[in-house]
């Protein structure tokens, strides 16, 4: 069973997403935060393995959260919640460890979805949500993206374009000819240049670096 905790300050938000967990045989909601201090406090209790997070609520923001449970707790998969208008505050989140995000009004297949691909290290992302998400990013000039993040290979950068279209490994492993195996090197090898642990992270460091246009 997949342990999730929801973290929202809107009932009515929480409510429904455990309406929608509840009818999946593998998920399991363990419990319910109003906002980032209840659900650091919770944590040790539930051990939950994935935590829907909130981005603006009272007393800690999901910001704030997020960098906690990333130093605190980084086996847990977070997936922040979202509407259009946070786009700022949604690539803040994911540098900052979230595995990926969801739309408030997302479909339920789109959310079981992302909760079984961030369990398993993987980030749906949907082509033109991540693009609405990183259009106001600037990219640096050329010369100084060398002196950002090493620079990635051709296959890295090919294996890191197919993430970022929502891509899975065995569909990047099929369509590039190489075994899933040597998708995952690929990208470990990105992870550790940018400095990041996610999919998530390396596609909006690759983005604001021009790199995935």
């Amino acid at each position: 069973m997949i342990r999730v905790l929801i973290t929202d300050d809107h009932l009515i938000v929480r409510e429904g997403l455990r309406l929608i967990l509840e009818t999946a045989d593998d998920l399991e909601v363990v419990g319910e935060a109003v906002d980032g201090v209840e659900c650091l406090s919770l944590v040790p209790q539930l051990n939950p393995d994935v935590i829907l997070m909130d981005l603006q609520m009272p007393r800690m923001d999901g910001i704030t959260a997020i960098e906690h449970l990333h130093r605190d707790h980084p086996q847990i998969a977070i997936i922040i919640l979202t509407t259009y208008n946070e786009d700022d505050l949604m690539i803040r989140g994911l540098r900052c460890g979230a595995r990926g995000y969801l739309l408030k009004d997302s479909s339920r297949e789109n959310l079981l979805d992302a909760i079984h691909a961030a369990v398993k290290g993987e980030t749906l992302l949907k082509p033109e949500i991540l693009a609405r998400v990183l259009a106001p990013q600037t990219p640096p000039k050329p010369a100084s993206t060398s002196q950002t993040a090493p620079a990635l290979t051709e296959r890295e950068l090919e294996v890191l374009q197919a993430a970022s279209r929502g891509e899975r490994n065995k569909e990047i492993a099929y369509k590039l000819g190489i075994t899933e195996r040597t998708v995952k090197a690929h990208l470990q090898s990105i992870y550790q240049k940018y400095g990041v642990d996610s999919r998530a992270a390396a596609v909006a460091s690759a983005a604001a670096q021009g790199l995935l246009k």
